[in-house]
């Protein structure tokens, strides 16, 4: 006995030597002691180089509504005017359809080789193609490159910062709305024979990838958080540990994902919300910009970037200092409920908007989107923490890539069927029937000044006789 002991222990040495050595080089386990040693306290500096990473990623999607309608009438692919929409649709969406193919293998790719590679890879990618996003002169080139810039994008499968998004609908629609045609707005600045005056929306993607260039560079003081070695022990000795509930809670998250039933459940709120949310970002910029005689606002780029970025303000800070209460005093289910009765009813006032004008029609417009960015935010932030909770750490890439896929996919109908339904709603203006019904109570300006004064002619010349 003596001696089998003694031979045993110069095997174990080295295994527990070896276990250890992989442990301190594990960047995760890095992490986790970089974390235990804080006390508690918030990394902001990590937290910083996270949300600017987020934040190059956001640019690219929320830069290209102020102007999606000029290109789409400039690039001359659409017949008529009411035929903007419908293609608009499609770019709008093409970027969502590449996702939707190349998100669940980010996703186990960040799982399986880091978080790092991914986020590196999705930055490069932004610089370059939504540069020639901004170059595209042809509709089919404008397509091809969103959609190959929404499939090399896999930070959402590493990363989530709602906060980073928030400022990109601030910064994003700023750029498009202000950047974009710099020739009309700027003409002492910008000849018409500059190379901004052949692609009049270069500047503001050139922007963006300008930004994520130095993104790029920051992402060397990025933080790996991927553990490097294998301890099926260590979970299972957690959730033994753990208080009843928690444990209950914990026990789905070591099950197959589609039999995670708290994850599938937020992952089906997820995907609605995000065809809802984008068919309405489509909506309101094609609807701003579009002619009253159409039903419209006949808006600038500029004034539905100043719209969106207002609202964007208003997110950021409503998420930064008020959302922290409304979580602990309602909680994400409760909280993303109020939100989404809250939103129908103010989407329901956009359509009354347009017999509005001047200052009671700013009034109105940037209450009813800043109203509906904070519900937006209530409810993506809610269904966030639901979804991260529902798994272990180190299955959240594939988690993240899975469900990225299935929004995308939703987010890739909705700009398509907002848009045919748009062109649809603005053809039939004189229509009998629905949509007409709105139509002929928002006849064009023009023609209810001519009814007006025909009316009062008419009560003119009964008085005199």
């Amino acid at each position: 006995m003596g001696s089998g002991s003694e031979e045993a222990a110069p095997l174990l040495l080295p295994v527990a030597a070896a276990t250890a050595t992989a442990e301190e080089r594990c960047p995760g386990c890095v992490q986790e002691r970089r974390k235990a040693s804080r006390g508690g306290r918030i990394p902001y500096t990590e937290l910083f180089f996270v949300a600017v990473t987020t934040l190059a990623s956001s640019l690219p999607i929320t830069c290209l509504f102020p102007f999606l309608y000029f290109m789409v009438r400039d690039l001359q692919v659409a017949q008529t005017e009411e035929d903007i929409g419908y293609y608009a649709g499609f770019l709008g969406a093409s970027y969502m359809v590449g996702r939707s193919f190349a998100a669940i293998f980010w996703g186990v790719v960040a799982d399986r080789i880091g978080r790092k590679p991914v986020i590196v890879f999705s930055i490069l990618s932004v610089v370059i193609f939504n540069t020639l996003f901004g170059l595209s002169t042809k509709y089919w080139m404008a397509l091809t490159t969103r959609f190959v810039l929404g499939a090399l994008n896999g930070l959402l499968a590493p990363i989530k910062v709602n906060t980073a998004w928030g400022l990109g609908l601030v910064v994003g629609p700023a750029l498009g709305g202000y950047l974009a045609q710099p020739v009309e707005k700027y003409p002492h600045v910008f000849s018409k024979e500059s190379v901004f005056g052949r692609f009049p929306y270069l500047l503001p993607c050139l922007g963006v990838s300008l930004f994520a260039a130095i993104v790029l560079i920051s992402c060397i003081w990025l933080p790996e958080t991927i553990h490097k070695h294998k301890s099926p022990d260590k979970d299972i000795k957690r959730i033994k540990e753990l208080p009843l509930q928690q444990a209950y809670w914990d026990s789905p998250r070591k099950k197959s994902l589609f039999q995670n039933r708290p994850w599938m459940s937020t992952m089906i709120s997820y995907c609605f919300f995000g065809l809802h949310d984008t068919a309405y970002s489509e909506i309101l910029s094609l609807w701003a910009v579009s002619d009253r005689k159409y039903g419209g606002l006949s808006f600038s780029s500029e004034d539905i970037g100043q719209v969106l970025a207002v609202a964007g303000a208003s997110l950021l800070a409503y998420q930064l200092i008020i959302y922290h209460w409304v979580h602990k005093f309602l909680g994400p289910i409760i909280s993303l409920r109020i939100a989404s009765a809250l939103s129908i009813l103010i989407l329901s006032t956009y359509p009354f908007m347009t017999y509005l004008s001047g200052a009671e029609l700013s009034l109105a417009l940037y209450s009813a989107a800043m109203m509906k960015s904070a519900l937006a935010i209530t409810i993506s932030t809610g269904i966030c923490l639901l979804q991260n909770n529902a798994v272990l750490q180190e299955h959240r890439g594939t988690a993240n890539g899975v469900s990225t896929t299935a929004m995308s996919f939703f987010k890739a109908i909705a700009p398509v069927g907002a848009g045919v339904l748009f062109s649809w709603a603005q053809k039939r203006q004189d229509a009998l029937f629905f949509p007409a019904s709105a139509a002929w109570t928002q006849e064009p300006a023009a023609k209810q000044l001519a009814a007006l004064a025909s009316e009062l002619t008419f009560k003119e010349e009964i008085r005199r006789d």
